[in-house]
């Protein structure tokens, strides 16, 4: 739930107390985009795409996931350089024909010709959606320093021009490559396959046996790239390279590059140092930088993705999260890293941290819960792959026996004199230094030798003496006993052991998982966080702040697997955490103390303001957050958009904040759930110890804050932006239908709707039309108000957004006649795949915390909404069913329809940006204690719906509303409301009613 909206039908769609669990599949291809022809680049990548539309037992396209869909069920594919892995899951009843579709695919796809235009276009629309990406970006940069003709090199994505325009120019045929290439590389002894059901494993054996057993074996050897060593030994990866990034970020990445190092998958050398070099305690490389404010995060390591760790080379990299004043001082903080990399040197491997690293990661996995099953089969499929069969479950997870000559030879290998340096900031746009650009995504840079000074103050470094290894860790677990409960009975749902007027704490004694973890959450209730956007920046602030200066005491907790996390509602501060029961108080006393004690220097107040004066840039350049948050600004009584946050931040001082957060400190609701291997008496100790150490006083009832929605009026209402990143192409389309107040039979209604619509939304919008990558409908409860929504991202090159729409409702015209067209045995089908998903076991703890805390932070307390639920649908009609639909969308005359619309750039187009750091405002005095808004507090829940007056709204309208340049819409007709001013459109709407029977 963020910003108050919950889709809360998709939290809740799994799992009551049950048998039941989904069956899932997951197949490894060892070959991948390695693998691309060097004239068809994107090959495996378009491959992947084609066998899935349809095979010669099944020859409908969507067959497969239109089975799939209707029985409860989701897949998935993804290419890698040297693996292809394709996964689906389903409801266990239908899992043998699922399979038997499944194996199809790789036996005999139909690969129509036809269908190759047409899936060309929806790997380019994939491509286009990740221009702005700058992790996308960067990897085709580093993939262009490779040796010429090295498969690093390679342009994996694939395009229109990589797969059609090109081909064609050389006069190659794609068609036939495409079946070339499948004869060649999808062969049965290049695939491993895992599966996971509740059939015995004799059953699955035979099953297995029978339908896989035709999926052809070439008998040629899979290709293999060993050969292919030292892939950046090449005169253009020893360089500096200067980016401009799409974000407004400065960052500061090192790469070294390594040989494969998957025969020492037993050391794994690799997250040791990077444990090490990203460590944030003190001693560590980030502890030095962020005491003179030049850098607020740290990552180092490899991901273990097939670009960073195959069969051809490993990389290692360090990346620095720079402030602005760490970008002033590149060469200081390049200097600080180089000399901790010379202490550890110095200091060898150390075996002490080293079992620590394995005591971690032993403890981890001697405790492990459940996974999903998909996500399950798709890790083991490709373990498969890379390791012998007594550790297919272990190679990836353990670190089995150290060897310092290993991790030795590793850190010998990491030297200022082998490693390629990029740095991307926006401030190297303004400077007007990069005149290159990188072919595939048009990434601006320059690129020169480093300075000899510094390359020759590096040959003798005299590490500092800040620098050193990490102190013993006391936050490992050593206490793995299951408690004995001292509450009884032992109930099925929380129960509240504390309700005052200051907190209500609920507590549930785990018995079903029976492992030595917890849950703690405590939601502090606040009042008039959201009055002013102002308000909700020094909130922004306050939680950036806090986990900055937690970071040094709580790194530790971290890397032991104990983690929290904080979340900013507009009604308070939600604090969770999870992990090995033995040490989570520690860590739950040390973040209650450090907001008990809160406090920020100016120059961190200043850094912080400036990291997160970006982050707000970095929203507002995302299509995707934009659509998002002009459509809850639309509808939501209070909310204050990115753009409002942006517009205010200069204004903000320290004084203010500090104010601010001893307002928040001072009145507070507190309400809590404690989960897990610990006592109620210890559930009331935590509780104890949050309100003593705060020291706040009770909040009255008549503050606590109420989120609302306004009612759409029953008309069409089109609200269209422009987007703020000028050199981004893609467009963002939501149309948004209002079906009114919840309770839990309309929510099941509008769950299974779109559970319905789901399959022939992407078979339509997305495989016939074509409209982009990226489709899909949801099913959204905001403050207990629910909606259906359509979102397609297009491109603005190939769709106008009016065009997205007309789409859009045309798609609808068909599903309604789908609805027509549909009998009682499929209705009772459908119902019958979300009733068993619904009573899906819960594969983990966190799970069923998940479900609980749902209905305490919403207050709702509906613990067994599931089998509410489940009661309703079962209890639902088929005429009911086609009625909701026809009283919610346009065609039934009744519809509340907002058309929210992002609007990409093309190529001709005017376009203008946001600038990056505009934060140069006079200060302006605001008390924050006043200006409470009325319609927060006074609204009595039980009134059917208010009008929304201008007064009622939030009294500062931000100047920030002219950021939105709102496009004018000649295509919408007059009849329509067309939305070029959203208060102005809000005012006079009704409200929804706060109420609590959702």
């Amino acid at each position: 739930m963020e910003d108050g909206e919950e889709n809360e039908e998709n939290k809740n769609c799994k799992k009551t107390p049950a048998s039941e669990k989904l069956a899932a599949a997951a197949l490894c291809i060892g070959t991948g985009s390695f693998s691309d022809p060097p004239d068809v680049s994107g090959l495996a990548h378009f491959l992947e795409h084609m066998v899935f539309m349809g095979s010669e037992k099944y020859p409908d396209e969507n067959a497969f996931d239109a089975f799939i869909k209707k029985h409860g069920g989701n897949s998935n594919a993804f290419t890698d350089c040297e693996r292809t892995i394709f996964y689906f899951d389903v409801q266990k009843k239908y899992f043998r024909n699922a399979l038997d579709i499944f194996a199809q695919f790789f036996i005999s796809p139909l690969m129509k010709k036809d269908a190759v235009d047409r899936e060309i276009k929806a790997v380019d629309s994939e491509y286009e959606m990740n221009l702005p990406s700058d992790t996308a970006r960067k990897q085709q940069l580093l993939g262009n320093m490779a040796k010429d003709g090295h498969p690093m090199g390679k342009f994996f994505w694939g395009n229109v021009q990589s797969l059609k325009t090109t081909p064609e120019e050389l006069g190659v045929d794609t068609y036939g490559r495409l079946r070339e290439f499948h004869k060649r590389m999808y062969s049965a002894h290049y695939m491993t396959l895992a599966v996971q059901s509740k059939e015995t494993l004799d059953d699955l054996e035979e099953w297995i046996t029978e339908i896989f057993s035709d999926v052809p074996n070439n008998t040629q050897q899979r290709p293999d790239f060993t050969n292919l060593k030292e892939p950046f030994d090449t005169e253009e990866f020893y360089k500096l390279y200067k980016v401009v990034p799409v974000k407004n970020m400065d960052q500061l990445e090192i790469t070294w590059s390594l040989p494969c190092l998957q025969q020492h998958y037993k050391v794994k050398p690799l997250p040791y140092l990077g444990w090490l070099l990203g460590h944030e305690g003190k001693g560590s490389i980030l502890s030095y930088l962020k005491k003179r404010l030049w850098a607020m995060s740290i990552n180092s390591g490899n991901d273990e993705s097939g670009f960073e760790y195959n069969t051809t080379w490993s990389s290692f990299v360090i990346t620095v999260c720079l402030t602005d004043e760490g970008f002033l001082h590149i060469y200081e903080v390049l200097t600080a890293v180089f000399e901790y990399i010379e202490m550890l040197r110095r200091v060898g491997p150390q075996e002490r941290v080293y079992k620590e690293i394995q005591t971690i990661a032993s403890n981890e996995f001697r405790w492990q819960e459940q996974s999903e099953p998909v996500d399950y089969v798709e890790n083991l499929c490709e373990s498969m792959q890379l390791y012998p069969p007594e550790e297919y479950l272990t190679g990836d997870r353990l670190l089995f026996e150290y060897d310092q000559n290993v991790i030795s030879d590793c850190l010998s290998r990491i030297r200022p004199s082998n490693c390629s340096i990029m740095i991307l900031s926006k401030k190297y746009k303004d400077m007007e230094i990069c005149n290159l650009k990188e072919k595939w995504f048009q990434s601006p840079y320059c690129v020169s030798d480093l300075d000899d000074s510094w390359t020759k103050s590096w040959e003798n470094l005299e590490p500092s003496a800040e620098f050193h290894i990490p102190e013993e860790n006391v936050y490992i677990a050593t206490d793995f006993n299951l408690k004995e409960p001292d509450l009884h009975p032992l109930l099925k749902f929380p129960v509240a052991i504390l309700d005052s007027s200051q907190s209500r704490l609920w507590y549930k004694k785990d018995d079903k998982f029976l492992v030595p973890k917890a849950y703690i959450a405590f939601h502090l209730i606040a009042p008039a966080i959201n009055v002013t956007p102002e308000r909700m920046v020094m909130f922004d602030l306050f939680a950036c702040t806090l986990a900055q200066n937690l970071s040094e005491v709580t790194y530790a907790a971290d890397v032991a697997q104990l983690s929290y996390s904080f979340q900013l509602l507009e009604t308070g501060l939600v604090i969770t955490l999870r992990g090995f029961n033995h040490k989570l108080p520690n860590l739950f006393h040390a973040i209650v103390d450090h907001i008990a004690d809160f406090t920020v220097s100016e120059d961190l107040f200043l850094t912080m303001k400036q990291q997160l004066t970006k982050s707000y840039y970095n929203k507002c350049i995302d299509p995707t957050d934009l659509v998002r948050d002009v459509r809850l600004s639309i509808i939501n009584q209070v909310y204050w958009r990115t753009t409002d946050k942006r517009a205010c931040i200069g204004h903000i001082t320290r004084d203010m904040l500090m104010h601010f957060v001893h307002e928040f400190k001072k009145k507070l609701f507190v309400e809590g759930l404690v989960h897990g291997n610990i006592t109620a008496r210890e559930a009331l100790m935590l509780e104890e110890y949050l309100c003593s150490k705060l020291q706040c006083s009770v909040l009255p009832k008549n503050q606590h804050p109420r989120k609302r929605v306004l009612q759409l009026p029953e008309s069409q209402s089109y609200c269209r932006v422009k987007g703020f990143n000028p050199e981004d192409i893609n467009s963002v389309v939501t149309n948004y239908y209002q079906c009114g107040a919840a309770n839990i039979r309309r929510a099941c209604l509008n769950e299974l709707m779109m559970m319905k619509m789901e399959e022939p939304c992407f078979d339509i919008l997305r495989t016939r039309e074509q409209l982009g990558y990226s489709v899909f409908c949801t099913s959204r409860k905001n403050n207990n108000t629910l909606a259906m929504s359509v979102t397609v991202c297009t491109q603005a090159t190939k769709f106008s957004v009016s065009q997205v729409d007309e789409h859009i409702e045309k798609f609808l015209v068909e599903f309604e006649d789908i609805l027509d067209r549909m009998t009682q045995q499929e209705f009772e089908t459908h119902v019958n795949a979300l009733v068993t998903l619904k009573r899906c076991e819960d594969s983990h703890m966190g799970e069923e915390v998940h479900r609980h805390w749902t209905q305490i932070e919403l207050q709702t307390y509906i613990f067994d909404r599931l089998e509410k639920e489940i009661f309703e649908l079962e209890n639902l009609t088929l005429v009911e069913f086609r009625e909701w639909f026809h009283q919610h969308v346009p065609s039934g005359g009744r519809a509340r329809k907002l058309s929210v619309q992002v609007v990409g750039s093309t190529i001709t187009s005017e376009t203008s940006e946001v600038k990056p750091d505009d934060c140069d405002s006079k200060p302006m005095e605001i008390d924050p204690a006043s200006g409470q808004n009325a319609c927060l507090f006074t609204l009595d829940p039980l009134v059917e719906l208010q009008r929304n007056s201008r007064t009622e709204q939030i009294n500062c309208q931000s100047s920030s509303e002219t950021d939105l340049q709102f496009l004018p819409m000649p295509d919408i007709d007059d009849q329509k409301t067309k939305i070029a001013n959203i208060p102005v459109f809000k005012e006079g709407l009704m409200v929804y009613p706060a109420s609590k029977n959702s």
